[in-house]
């Protein structure tokens, strides 16, 4: 599971011109599920997300967390995260799950991240053609792979 975390001012989704996701400070994150991701993937992401301090304290040292900061979170789902670009100019989602696969996972994702931050999250329509409009706060923005865990 790859997740690409913007803190934001402000940030919303749209689908057919309609606003199905907006929040004010918080995050958005981008997610991008493949095959191997299970919901122990999820989990670990959304402690991380939830917990990461990224957010400015009193002397602006960035030294609090979403769930200390009362952020809010909104969620897009994003397969083309997981494109490979090693061979040619058109990139392969070879790795991405199939959505069978992925969106039961967006949904659990979501679902863990609210009961991390004991608020509702946000979200976007999985696979559905979303335009997504923010306003990246710093900018701070960071990339989490549950592959890679660091």
């Amino acid at each position: 599971m790859r997740a690409v975390v913007q803190r934001v001012s402000r940030a919303e989704v749209r689908v057919e011109g309609r606003v199905t996701g907006q929040i004010g400070h918080g995050v958005l994150i981008l997610l991008g599920v493949e095959d191997a991701d299970t919901a122990d993937d999820a989990r670990w992401l959304c402690g991380k997300i939830a917990r990461m301090r990224i957010f400015a304290d009193d002397g602006d040292v960035m030294n609090i967390s979403l769930c200390e900061s009362g952020g809010d979170a909104l969620v897009v789902s994003q397969f083309t995260l997981h494109a490979s670009t090693k061979k040619g100019n058109r990139p392969s989602y070879i790795r991405s799950a199939r959505p069978e696969h992925a969106e039961p996972l967006y949904v659990t994702f979501k679902q863990l991240l609210a009961a991390e931050l004991g608020r509702p999250v946000a979200s976007g329509i999985f696979g559905a053609m979303m335009e997504v409009e923010l306003v990246n706060d710093g900018p701070v923005t960071i990339v989490l792979d549950t592959r890679a865990r660091e």
